[in-house]
């Protein structure tokens, strides 16, 4: 059953995000994950050929704790799927070394945090669409956003990661909205997803 999967899919997902493990052990096992899980995001017929995920190397510089500042209102995003249009409400600003970046609440059942962005390596040498640094609603806690005492937060992008549809098109992801779009390049975290045969 599909349903049991995609559960299992974010239960692993959640357990791998919140392990002891250090980035490389992490990646290693999120490739694991890609390559065999029923649930995983790249296609089928590549599963044979997959080698694993691409990623800028680790960088002590992509680990920020920055200031959050206060921010209200709400936008509606269309998924382009099944989920139409979802509403997310700004939880606040991060003044990040590259540019301010919106904290969001997703407002559906149990809600969650989510930080979408794109910057200056999408489209060549990230994902175009850009990349995730957290999506609690999937099971990412703890590993692109900690949140810290004092309206602060630790943001790693060596965890920024590319949305489901970065790999099939089957997939309809929300991307960052204008608020959440850098100029500035954040070498950090994962590549251009290429398949086996690219």
């Amino acid at each position: 059953m599909d349903e049991l999967e995609l559960a299992d899919w974010r239960e692993q997902m959640a357990r791998l995000h919140l392990s002891p493990t250090d980035l490389a052990g992490y990646r290693a096992a999120r490739d694991t994950l890609f390559a065999g899980h029923p649930q995983s995001p790249i296609p089928v017929g590549q599963r044979a050929g997959f080698t694993g995920l691409r990623y800028f190397p680790a960088s002590a510089e992509a680990v920020v704790d920055v200031p959050l500042r206060t921010a209200e209102g709400t936008e509606e995003i269309d998924t382009g799927g099944p989920d139409g249009v979802v509403r997310y409400r700004r939880v606040g600003v991060a003044e990040t070394p590259w540019g301010p970046l919106t904290l969001w609440w997703i407002d559906a059942y149990g809600g969650g945090l989510f930080l979408p962005f794109r910057d200056g390596t999408c489209g060549a040498e990230s994902y175009g669409g850009g990349r995730y640094l957290t999506d609690t609603v999937k099971g990412t806690f703890g590993r692109g956003v900690t949140v810290l005492p004092g309206a602060r937060l630790r943001l790693d992008f060596n965890y920024a990661y590319n949305p489901s549809c970065a790999y099939d098109d089957r997939w309809a992801c929300p991307l960052a909205p204008p608020e959440n779009r850098l100029t500035a390049r954040i070498a950090a975290g994962e590549q251009t997803y290429r398949s086996a045969g690219n």
